[in-house]
């Protein structure tokens, strides 16, 4: 779903049970009418690009163009419709000739049918080592490591089936003697075609569910501005994300957890500009971090994107200050190369005192994590949505990062610009 202007998009995320439809040992999913399907069948695919090996896409939107894919069953009983109505070549006299010939035809049809579509599906999926990185983060966090390509292969495996099953029997028909073998033969190979089609057609709808999914992904504007709010879990963001913001979050999809996030546009000054409030980060290693923390580190590592860091030293979120601290370090450290902004969420709930956790060491006093505790960054703007306290300076600042990351899109591109035509 296309992000839309002036809206914010809460995406809410669905659990992906372990029996998947598109797991390599799900179950398998009830599929619409034959007619529904023949409609689909109709629609246009788009041919991906071909591009030098080892070279990934510049742009995002890929899964929007994904081809229509039938379910199995409806290829199967299409193609099986359509070989049966194939007529022997006209002005065979011969009865036994003219029945070889038509069992020869069908079953060449029925192969055809059957893996012309199976063909186009592994032609026009895109391979994940030509998507934008961004996209080839979502496949691994949306179908696990590997899945993505390991059905498409199946897929093809399927087709490399049906092709020598067909031109086996199809061979065998051609060579029968009379009306009686040719018949019989016909009927092996087509009864041969639709078990092993019945059998390992799920890889089809796998990549039926596959498509449905991806394609349901939003796209990111890598031409527009981003503002990323990151921080612990429960510090404010999405409190502030609803201040910035110019209208109604609504809902979207990211298939991978039952938890929200927040994903949409800001209007600041009249220009529009991206905002994402992304899922927060805990003190662990990234082996350790569920799928939330590593969308947020997928969009801060390929998107680009200006970082509204939140903090909340109010003891409220259940991160400690301390804990929040070394989340905070690790985190510049490890993007650098980003304009950045610190926030200090709840600033009315703040005493003169520090909130002290007893998981923390009391024996910091004068370290720099004692000054983080009472003070937070060097630089924070202090915010209250509950009496709006520091809210315009906030607006200001947020504006005067978003108009610094576009002039920095705009040269990097302009750059690239230059670099293709030398």
């Amino acid at each position: 779903m296309a992000l839309r202007g002036g809206f914010f998009t809460q995406l809410q995320l669905r659990q992906i049970p372990r029996t998947s439809p598109f797991s390599l040992g799900g179950t398998t999913t009830k599929y619409r009418s034959l007619y529904l399907c023949r409609q689909v069948q109709t629609i246009t695919s788009v041919v991906t690009e071909n591009r030098p090996k080892n070279e990934s896409s510049t742009s995002v939107g890929a899964f929007q163009k994904l081809p229509m894919v039938m379910p199995s069953v409806d290829i199967l009983y299409s193609a099986l419709r359509k070989a049966k109505r194939v007529a022997p070549t006209k002005g065979i006299a011969n009865i036994a000739k003219r029945e070889r010939n038509k069992a020869a035809k069908q079953l060449d049809a029925l192969m055809k049918e059957l893996a012309v579509p199976l063909r186009g599906y592994t032609e026009n999926f895109p391979n994940r080592k030509y998507l934008h990185p961004y996209e080839g983060s979502l496949i691994e966090l949306t179908l696990g490591d590997g899945n993505y390509d390991k059905i498409l292969k199946r897929v093809d495996a399927l087709r490399k089936k049906v092709v020598f099953i067909g031109k086996e029997h199809a061979s065998l028909c051609a060579k029968s003697v009379s009306k009686r073998e040719a018949e019989e033969r016909l009927n092996e190979g087509m009864v041969r075609l639709e078990e092993m089609f019945n059998r390992e057609g799920k890889a089809v709808d796998d990549l039926l569910n596959v498509a449905k999914t991806l394609r349901a992904m939003p796209v990111v504007d890598l031409e527009t501005p981003t503002l990323c709010l990151v921080g612990a879990p429960n510090v404010g963001k999405s409190s502030l994300v609803r201040v910035l913001s110019t209208g109604k979050p609504e809902v979207c999809n990211y298939p991978f957890t039952t938890r929200g996030i927040l994903m949409g546009h800001i209007t600041l000054s009249y220009q529009n500009f991206q905002v994402t409030d992304t899922p927060g980060l805990l003190k662990r290693s990234d082996e350790e971090r569920n799928n939330l923390e590593k969308l947020t580190l997928a969009v801060l590592s390929h998107l680009p994107t200006a970082i509204l860091y939140v903090h909340d030293l109010t003891g409220e979120c259940g991160t400690s200050p301390s804990d929040q601290f070394k989340i905070y370090k690790e985190i510049k450290e490890r993007f650098s190369d980003h304009l950045w902004l610190d926030v200090i969420s709840k600033c009315d709930l703040l005493n003169a005192s520090p909130v002290v956790f007893i998981t923390e060491n009391r024996d910091d006093e004068g370290s720099e994590m004692e000054r983080y505790r009472k003070m937070g960054p060097e630089g924070a703007i202090r915010v209250s949505v509950k009496n709006e306290e520091g809210v315009n300076e906030l607006k200001a600042r947020v504006h005067q990062q978003l108009v610094a990351q576009m002039e920095r899109i705009g040269s990097q591109s302009n750059k690239g610009e230059a670099q293709a035509v030398t």
